[in-house]
């Protein structure tokens, strides 16, 4: 990695190199080890965040059958829904502190709190709604929604060249801790640990690896704040009308996004196939969407990320649709292959997509915070209305249904956002 120099004021005017902070604003080093430390950081706080939110269908399919047996099945997807709607709308405050440099502070302060909430919820009780509730879905919500802006768009201050592939990768820590989290917790949740040590032991695991990822973040700039206000890229964002589409594109596809990561699990274990691959049903699903985040950034390159983005959320319409057909073995591992990949590819485009829609890197937090704000509305409702669809005789077309419409309006966003740009790009040649 070569940094800029100056001439010192010697006589055999030696060039000294900058470091990185004395670097100008639009210098990016593309590389070197506090680069890809940080993003290996990013990497991290994403396994441990995101990951466990998208990994609730574990705790749907056990609160349901065995801990909070006195609740319905809308009611306990309230947990998850508030933890990812909360997941996004921290979004507005993470964002605002990112554009003005407290990064480290967002991410130290933010880890405590998802720690903390993962041992308070092993103390829960049986039937004990409201501890479940404060703990899970609003605790660790607001601490994975504190840390996921911050480690996303921190190496954008690194990376421009190569920018969505390193953000594909960070984002791609959430798909393999929706792999891992659901194998460690079905194991121990109905194994010889239990509940209390179960959650402890996976409590534990998070408590590490966000040390490391503390320790690996740095920003490239101090504190400032000298930013963008939040009303002034508010007002930008209102008169942006790719920014429109596609912010309404993401809200809309989470209303539907959500349904098989939160009930497939149960979908599975409800239609006679056994536990043991119920189980597993969410691990095949997460598993395809790892590799799908991993090579999203690829398609991404070669084809273009609005596209790739648009043909995504296509897929998995038409597959949120085919959960209608869902019977046996065979039609799960299908569509939970299938659907887990396009479902991997929008998970690793959605903050890429808002950095190309952020023509100002000044306000790239805020942007980012407003956009997620709205999309934590489609993640807070559409599974407890899936749930409400599902009734206590789980009658399963209905969610399928539903949440196929939602996602189809939502590509239709993205289709007009992509549109747009194509326009633009014409208009500016």
């Amino acid at each position: 990695m070569d940094l800029p120099v100056i001439t010192t004021g010697s006589q055999d005017h030696s060039k000294q190199p900058l470091s990185l902070e004395e670097c100008p604003p639009d210098y990016f080093p593309e590389g070197g080890f506090r680069a890809w430390a940080t993003a290996f950081g990013g990497f991290l706080v994403q396994f441990c965040t995101y990951g466990y939110t998208i990994s609730f269908g574990v705790y749907q399919d056990f609160y349901g059958r065995t801990y909070l047996t006195n609740q319905s099945p809308s009611t306990i997807a309230w947990i998850g829904s508030v933890n990812a709607f909360l997941f996004e709308i921290c979004g507005l405050i993470s964002g605002q502190l990112y554009d003005r440099g407290y990064v480290r502070q967002l991410v130290i302060g933010a880890s405590l709190l998802q720690v903390i909430s993962l041992f308070m919820l092993s103390l829960a009780k049986p039937d004990q709604y409201y501890q479940v509730f404060l703990s899970q879905g609003i605790g660790s919500g607001c601490a994975a929604g504190l840390l996921y802006i911050p480690s996303m768009a921190v190496v954008s201050q690194y990376f421009r060249k190569r920018r969505e592939l390193v953000m594909t990768f960070v984002a791609s820590g959430a798909c393999l801790g929706a792999v891992v989290h659901p194998i460690m917790l079905n194991n121990t949740l109905n194994g010889r640990l239990g509940f209390a040590n179960g959650v402890r032991a996976s409590a534990a695991l998070i408590s590490g690896l966000l040390f490391i990822a503390c320790l690996l973040i740095k920003p490239r700039f101090p504190s400032s704040k000298a930013s963008t206000t939040f009303l002034v890229s508010a007002k930008k964002c209102a008169h942006d009308p790719p920014y429109l589409y596609g912010t309404a594109g993401l809200t809309i596809f989470a209303v539907g996004f959500y349904y098989p990561l939160f009930y497939l699990q149960l979908d599975s274990a409800t239609h006679g196939l056994s536990k043991t691959f119920s189980f597993y049903s969410l691990v095949i699903m997460n598993t395809s969407s790892f590799v799908g985040q991993l090579t999203s950034g690829l398609l991404a390159e070669c084809f273009g990320l609005p596209g790739v983005l648009t043909v995504a959320t296509f897929a998995g319409t038409v597959l949120l649709f085919s959960l209608i057909g869902l019977r046996t073995l065979a039609s799960v591992v299908v569509i939970g292959i299938l659907y887990g990949y396009s479902a991997g590819i929008f998970q690793a485009l959605w903050a890429p997509i808002l950095a190309v829609l952020s023509p100002d890197p000044s306000d790239l937090g805020a942007r980012m915070g407003i956009s997620y704000a709205f999309m934590a509305l489609g993640g807070l409702i559409g599974p407890p209305i899936s749930g409400a669809l599902l009734t206590g005789d789980y009658i399963w077309w209905r969610g399928a249904v539903f949440n196929g419409i939602m996602a189809a309006i939502g590509c239709s966003c993205f289709i007009a956002m992509q549109i747009v740009l194509r326009h633009r790009d014409n208009v500016s040649q």
